[in-house]
């Protein structure tokens, strides 16, 4: 036995290209099924953002503010912690669905975020003071967290290579979505009862109590969806990830491309679980103390494996820079930070960052139809650097002028409309295409728990910008915006340097992306190889066309 080297790769890279269906909208239009069922999925999306948006709204409302007690809102620490609790609580269920992912399936791991999300809003909508806020808002993190990892693993395990990105970028376009809508129900519910002191408890209460709906719609829905063809693979459900194949690429399971694509799932699972029992061989009982270790194990592999090692740091630094780009701080306290630039009143304000979310939500459009053709470096590079020139010149009006809005109108217009370019160029580029990255770098065997690892610091960076801004606010003034464009630049560094090229790759090549032969072990090589060719992937001469893997699946192959 040898090593194949790249060769044989080569060989069954080729015939994957041959079976490539097309990408962007043409695709779309083809795979209609499977992109009905990521739109669906995507609705765990449509939740977070629309909470991420929600919330900065009723921030400003009188009546919240009564409820919940004006020292609680006027405070600019408190103020800040009130927001960012919430992403605590998602840092903390985005880890713990690592596990749940796997164990549950990811379609009853949707439910169990679903439940406890509605829990937490529930826990808001009956507040009395700022206690029950911060314990609902935590409990909904949890919720949301959950959701916020499952879609986009969801739709990229049952997404083919060419759309893979478009799909899962729909949980973008989600999320834009809802801070979209969250903006304008804020803005309308902040009538009810009046202004000032006559507001009626109704204007806070009503965006919050709404989320209940798309979350239920969601939690019922997605058991009416396929199982992910991987999790049933890996569970041993061989026949139903087969089937679940066939009908989701509309193909006869007999069918070539179904086969080719099955094996590939297929032969990487068995290569993990022989590389598992040839690397803990004492762990092999399936108890429930083997099943832990194992998981253990697992999640320690991420750091101990150079080829995962890589695959880590790459998921965790994009989400350190994606969100450290000032997305949340501008999406949190857009009414705040609009009043700061000159803006007057909490209407306009609102106003402002209606319009704000309409662009983030136009903007993410052509990031869903064509990332999978333009590759996930260039949008995010250039989306990064188009990030970095709006907050410097944003900075500058605000040096400028920031003692004076009153008399500088136009100036005040100015760095608003920038703030609004700043979330166009987020919205083609860092808002999908850093989930696509996270989404699909890592192997089948520690997918949940790598993209949890890559979630986690999404949620940890966020809790930290809501905490952060208010008094980056208060005390650096447009520093603030200097910050988040150099952010922004080195962010752009970081993907030139550093990151691989991943789109049209099916999930199983990306181990050719972030290892190579001197990072890898050699028997795993060769233990890959074997399997692969037992499988009838490919021969020592390439692919073996003539010998197809009927043998392996129990079925015949069309001609």
């Amino acid at each position: 036995m040898h090593a194949s080297g790249p060769s044989s790769q080569d060989a069954l890279s080729k015939r994957r290209a041959q079976f490539a269906g097309p990408s962007g909208v043409k695709g779309l239009l083809q795979n209609k099924k499977m992109f009905a069922i990521a739109v669906f999925a995507s609705l765990g999306g449509f939740v977070y953002g629309y909470n991420q948006g929600m919330f900065g709204q009723i921030l400003t409302m009188t009546s919240f503010s009564n409820t919940v007690h004006p020292d609680s809102i006027t405070n600019t620490v408190t103020r800040g912690l009130l927001t960012a609790i919430l992403e605590l609580g998602a840092w903390v269920g985005v880890l713990v669905n690592g596990y749940t992912a796997d164990k549950l399936g990811r379609k009853l791991a949707t439910v169990v975020g679903v439940v406890v999300f509605i829990i937490g809003v529930i826990v808001q909508a009956c507040a009395k003071n700022a206690d029950y806020i911060y314990g609902g808002r935590f409990v909904t993190g949890l919720g949301v967290g959950t959701l916020s990892m499952v879609v986009p693993l969801y739709n990229a395990e049952l997404a083919p290579a060419e759309l893979r990105g478009s799909l899962v970028s729909l949980q973008q376009l989600a999320i834009c979505f809802g801070i979209m809508v969250s903006y304008w129900i804020g803005y309308g519910t902040n009538y009810i009862g009046g202004t000032g002191e006559g507001q009626s408890n109704a204007a806070w209460l009503v965006p919050i109590c709404i989320q209940i709906l798309p979350a239920l719609i969601l939690g019922v829905g997605i058991m009416f969806m396929p199982q992910s063809p991987r999790w049933l693979l890996s569970n041993g459900r061989e026949e139903e990830s087969l089937q679940v194949l066939s009908n989701l690429r509309r193909l006869p399971k007999e069918s070539e491309l179904v086969q080719l694509e099955y094996l590939e799932i297929k032969g990487q699972h068995m290569f993990e679980v022989e590389t598992s029992r040839a690397k803990f061989p004492d762990y092999q009982s399936g108890s429930l103390s083997d099943n832990f270790k194992l998981g253990f194990y697992a999640y320690a592999s991420l750091l101990t494996n150079r080829s995962l090692r890589k695959r880590v740091f790459a998921a965790v630094m994009i989400m350190v820079f994606q969100q450290w780009s000032g997305i949340n701080a501008i999406l949190y306290y857009a009414a705040f930070i609009f009043q700061d630039l000159g803006l007057t009143g909490n209407t306009t304000s609102l106003l402002a960052g209606g319009v704000g979310g309409i662009l983030l939500f136009l903007a993410t459009i052509p990031a869903v139809l064509y990332i999978d053709q333009l590759g996930r470096k260039p949008v995010l590079i250039v989306g990064a650097i188009g990030m970095g020139i709006s907050h410097l010149i944003v900075a500058g009006l605000d040096g400028a002028y920031n003692k004076s809005w009153p008399s500088h109108v136009a100036a005040g217009w100015v760095a608003v409309v920038f703030v609004w370019i700043y979330q166009i160029n987020f919205g083609y580029s860092w808002g999908p295409g850093a989930w696509v990255v996270v989404a699909e770098v890592f192997p089948l065997g520690v997918r949940a728990k790598g993209i949890s690892i890559g979630a986690s610091s999404n949620w940890l960076n966020n809790f930290a910008i809501g905490q952060a801004t208010p008094l980056m606010v208060q005390n650096m003034g447009f520093g603030t915006f200097i910050f988040f464009g150099l952010m922004c630049f080195i962010g752009a560094a970081f993907i030139f340097f550093v990151v691989p090229e991943t789109k049209n790759l099916t999930l199983e090549e990306m181990d050719e992306v972030f290892g190579d032969e001197a990072g890898n072990a050699m028997e795993d090589r060769i233990r890959l190889d074997r399997i692969y060719g037992e499988l009838g992937l490919f021969s020592d001469s390439g692919f073996d066309e003539t010998e197809h893997k009927a043998s392996a699946v129990g079925v015949e192959t069309k001609a």
